[in-house]
Parts: C-alpha cells; sequence; structure tokens
C-alpha cells in the first residue's frame, strides 16, 4: 500500500468511525492520543461477561483480581479463515490482561456479549508477547471482530484507532517486559481481595509467556 493509499484509508475509516458514533448517538472522536487503559471501563463491560459463551473455541471463563485486573481460567483459541492472512493464536490459561490495547473510547461500541472479548483478550495478548509484529496483531484483531459481527464501520473503525495510537501500548508493554514483569499466573488466587499488585510480588506468582 502506498503512503497516499494508506493515508486515503484511514480518512476512510475515520469517516467509517462518525457514521458509526452518529449512528449510537455517541459524542465520540477518534483520536491518535486517546487513552488505552482505563480498568473502570473494562470493568463495566466485563464483569457480566465473565462466564458467557463465546463463539470462537468452547466458553470464555475468566477470573479478577479486586484491582480491575483479569485473568483466564482456560485457554483461548483463534485461528484464521478464508483470505485471513494471519497465524493461529493460542492464549493460555493463566494470562493477565489489562485490556490496555483497545482505546477505552471504544468499550462502550462494542457489544454485550461475550463472543466479543475474545478478539479484544487475543489483541492484548499478542501485544503482550510482542512474538508477532505489532500490524499482525492488529490484523488479527480485525479478523476477530469481523468473526464476531462487530459491524464493518465500528470494526473498521477501531482497527484504524489501534493503528494510529496502539504503538504507546506496545511500547508500555515492551518497558514492563523488560523491567521484569510477568503476566502468566503459575497459581492462582483463592482471595477475592487480592489485587494484581500485590499477586504479582509473589515469587511464585508467575512465568513467561
Amino acid at each position: 500500500m502506498t503512503p497516499m493509499s494508506s493515508r486515503r484509508q484511514v480518512l476512510q475509516d475515520g469517516g467509517s468511525l462518525l457514521v458509526a458514533l452518529s449512528a449510537s448517538a455517541l459524542p465520540l472522536a477518534l483520536r491518535a492520543d486517546e487513552p488505552y487503559s482505563d480498568p473502570a471501563a473494562a470493568d463495566r463491560w466485563l464483569l457480566p461477561l465473565l462466564h458467557a459463551p463465546g463463539a470462537v473455541a468452547g466458553a470464555l471463563h475468566m477470573g479478577r483480581f479486586r484491582d480491575r485486573i483479569y485473568y483466564l481460567d482456560k485457554e483461548i483459541k483463534w485461528s484464521p479463515g478464508p483470505g485471513q492472512n494471519a497465524p493461529a493464536v493460542i492464549v493460555p490459561a493463566g494470562f493477565v490482561t489489562d485490556l490496555a490495547s483497545i482505546p477505552r473510547v471504544f468499550w462502550s461500541l462494542l457489544p454485550s456479549d461475550g463472543a466479543y472479548t475474545f478478539p479484544a483478550i487475543i489483541h492484548d495478548y499478542l501485544y503482550w508477547t510482542q512474538k508477532l509484529p505489532r500490524e499482525t496483531a492488529d490484523s488479527v484483531f480485525r479478523y476477530g471482530m469481523d468473526d464476531m459481527k462487530v459491524s464493518s464501520a465500528i470494526a473498521s473503525a477501531i482497527y484504524t484507532a489501534v493503528r494510529l495510537g496502539g504503538g504507546s501500548a506496545w511500547d508500555n508493554n515492551a518497558k514492563l517486559k523488560q523491567a521484569g514483569e510477568l503476566r502468566l499466573l503459575q497459581k492462582f488466587p483463592d482471595d477475592p481481595t487480592t489485587t494484581w499488585s500485590e499477586w504479582k510480588k509473589r515469587k511464585d506468582c508467575c512465568s513467561a509467556i
């Protein structure tokens, strides 16, 4: 894709966002610097869905720390379909996610259905592991939204937002990993008052992915 066609696509997707937001009566706008981490917004969206059925592979089962950080009780999988140029992804049980790779402005746009949490968590996993290029991670997220029947306008808008602003979330994850943070639980907490900030200090907390 040439720089001119890439810019044209961004503008087209930005227009799609305005259409989607207008249809939903939400006074929001696409911004490259939109904050990515909003635990309260993710919490409102995820709490009713912890054990909702998922359409990708089995059911989505999650646990939650007291400080609004989530973890998978069971692994989830995504596989590419026809025309989807990306590798299959398996997110292991125990992966800890703060969903920080998704701009907070879009949480209210994703339908309240457990199946739609799959692409967001898979995207967060790919942003944490960074074993694939960021562009591939964003493409997987777009494919996942398509698989989950997110409207084309909203999916295009969200994809454009993560392409424009996702670099900050990607870079922040790299810094956290370099500082020694791990995101795969070796042991699951059994006390609902336990916070992630407390749990990750344990020597037997986590391992590298």
